[in-house]
């Protein structure tokens, strides 16, 4: 049986065409949420609202409608933040036909002159405003797909706390429908009461000055963390990001964590980056969790002591060890979970660490190198070069056939 997925917008029954509707009115049963259903005429045919949470029921419910002539509505084009792709993957595309309208992304654009094709588009439906979830720092324009009416007033105030309060938000309500409206304004200055639930917000954010921007290429500013003094610096932070080479939905392990400057870094390059912080001190711990919600670092889970925190977690595709080297078993652990063709970095500032830099790479083989900065300071009435600590680095790649 094939399931037809009708996409319909705020024009509801009046917006579809002659195949969506045909496809509705022959079904026996029409799923949707209590709007989309209000949008179709009423008639004999049995409805039902999907349930809130909707995916752990979501196979069962179709299960009991097996063999009926089956219609789920969906807003717009399904297979836009849809449920479009759910279904694909519980039932298979074959026994779909998905029948969708405009998205709201593509009527955003057709009001305000944007090209869609070069515009990202994220969603808050259900999930939290962060500077994670909503990248407002990495491009000039970009859509926002609402969870609710309070939506343009959390994302108006997190750009603000996060420097970006000069950003023009213009709300588009119910697009598409007979009760479209728009509402504008800064963000720093917001100060519109809750509209329409149904809204998406487009967000033109200037460049930055130069004092303000953050970029995503690993190296931020040492400023840029709250920290003890535990902290790698940012040009050894560069040049340990570079070894590690992160990818999209890889997962580290920072371990002896610090300020989770790597981490957050790491998960900085790709939000399909993950990372899980190793951290025995509590107020380091605290600490780390502060930076990442600051710096955007969403995909960040703070764990305790290495290595009895390793036991029950997911095996990383990257591990960084910037402290903990002379602890018994820390090494040993990292590298007995390191997935087959995964990198290991660690750093060393102290002579005993070193000493085990130099003992494992004799061992397990990889890259060794001193890495030593210096900076401009003054000397009386002077200026002289003054150097950081140097750090030896060692970076090695498990042997993706080895297995111990």
């Amino acid at each position: 049986m094939i399931v037809h997925v009708v996409g319909i917008g705020a024009d509801g029954w009046e917006g579809l065409g002659l195949t969506a509707r045909a496809a509705v009115a022959g079904a026996e049963v029409i799923f949707g949420s209590e709007r989309q259903l209000d949008l179709v005429p009423a008639d004999q045919t049995e409805r039902v609202a999907w349930p809130s949470p909707l995916l752990p029921v979501l196979r069962t419910l179709l299960e009991q409608h097996a063999g009926r002539r089956i219609c789920v509505l969906a807003s717009g084009d399904p297979m836009f933040y849809g449920i479009g792709a759910t279904l694909a993957r519980i039932l298979g595309p074959d026994r779909l036909r998905v029948l969708p309208q405009a998205s709201s992304a593509s009527l955003a654009c057709a009001r305000l002159g944007w090209q869609l094709a070069d515009l990202p588009v994220v969603s808050v439906v259900g999930r939290p405003i962060t500077p994670a979830s909503v990248p407002f720092d990495r491009y000039l324009r970009l859509l926002v797909l609402s969870n609710d009416e309070h939506t343009p007033a959390t994302l108006a105030r997190l750009m603000t706390a996060n420097g970006h309060g000069n950003a023009r938000l213009t709300v588009l309500e119910q697009l598409g429908g007979p009760r479209e409206h728009r509402l504008r304004g800064i963000a720093a200055e917001w100060s519109h009461e809750p509209g329409d639930p149904l809204n998406v917000v487009a967000v033109e954010n200037p460049r930055q000055a130069a004092a303000d921007r953050r970029s995503r290429v690993p190296g931020l500013p040492d400023t840029a963390y709250a920290h003890d003094g535990q902290l790698t610096k940012s040009e050894v932070r560069a040049l340990t990001l570079a070894a590690l080479a992160p990818a999209a939905g890889e997962l580290l392990w920072d371990v002896g964590a610090g300020a989770g400057s790597v981490a957050i870094e790491w998960c900085r390059v790709d939000y399909g980056c993950r990372a899980m912080a190793f951290e025995q001190d509590e107020a380091r711990a605290a600490r780390i969790e502060q930076n990442a919600a600051a710096l955007g670092a969403a995909q960040l889970t703070v764990l305790g002591a290495a290595p009895t925190a390793f036991a029950d977690t997911e095996d990383p595709d990257a591990v960084f060890i910037g402290g903990g080297l002379t602890t018994p078993g820390v090494f040993e652990g990292c590298w007995s979970r390191l997935r087959p063709g995964g990198r290991l970095v660690a750093n060393a500032v102290t002579l005993e660490s070193e000493a085990v830099l130099l003992r494992l790479a004799d061992e397990y083989g990889g890259t060794l190198r001193r890495l030593e900065f210096q900076h401009r300071g003054p000397l009386g009435g002077f200026t002289v070069w003054r150097p950081q600590l140097p750090v030896v680095q060692w970076a090695v790649t498990r042997d993706p056939q080895r297995t111990g």
